[in-house]
Formats: C-alpha cells, sequence, structure tokens
C-alpha cells in the first residue's frame, strides 16, 4: 500500500518471490531451459576464449535480455490463458507479439555472440 512504511526485512522477503518466479520459470517453461543452457554454454566458451571485458557486458546483457524476456513472454502467455482459455484471435496476437520479442533477443543475442566468439575461434586455428 502506498501508506505503508519503507521496511528492509520486506524489500529483502520480496526476493522469494522473484526466486520463486526463477523456479517456476525454469521448471515449467521449456524454452526458458533451453535460453538457460545456451546462456551456460556461452559463458562457459567466453571464459575459455578470454573474452574481453567489454565483451563480457555485451554477453551478459544479452543473457539478461533473452532471459528476461522469455519470463515476460510466459507470464503473459500465462495470464492470456487464464483471462481467455479458449481460443481468442485477439489473444493469439498478443501471445505471438510477446514471442516475437523473444525471438529478437535471441537472434541479437546469437549476433553478439557470432561476433565475439568467431574471431577468437579463427585466431586459435
Amino acid at each position: 500500500m502506498k501508506g505503508d512504511r519503507f521496511s528492509i526485512l520486506k524489500r529483502l522477503h520480496s526476493f522469494t518471490y522473484a526466486f520463486n518466479g526463477l523456479r517456476i520459470l525454469f521448471k515449467e517453461e521449456h524454452n526458458a531451459r533451453i535460453h538457460l543452457v545456451a546462456a551456460i554454454c556461452a559463458i562457459a566458451l567466453a571464459g575459455v576464449l578470454n573474452v574481453s571485458a567489454l565483451e563480457w557486458v555485451a554477453i551478459t546483457i544479452a543473457i539478461g535480455l533473452v532471459i528476461s524476456l522469455e519470463a515476460m513472454n510466459s507470464a503473459i502467455e500465462n495470464l492470456s490463458d487464464f483471462v481467455s482459455p479458449n481460443r481468442n484471435d485477439n489473444i493469439k496476437r498478443v501471445k505471438d507479439i510477446s514471442a516475437a520479442g523473444v525471438l529478437i533477443a535471441s537472434i541479437a543475442a546469437l549476433a553478439t555472440g557470432l561476433l565475439i566468439f568467431i574471431p577468437k575461434i579463427i585466431e586459435l586455428c
């Protein structure tokens, strides 16, 4: 509520909701698990290839963006299915646009990875 006093304990407790959301996301959403595996592979490859600090920033942002958008997409899909359990063309449109956001971020993350990793792999050969 707006009139509540600020409480550090309440703020810390609110993290439990976020971590529960992560647990649900990776337990129930297949695509989120695929993105998580891709993120782990990218992190491992970045470690092996000794990327620069700036490259780490780009990789971190790309991973964060994809997983964040996957979470938002999953939330939109769950809410849409709750609001309209039957087929609805308007809900389908919202879900498709939300999925497109994840796709765009995933393509951008792939491009980021290719731009960073390919030159380093070529150097090794």
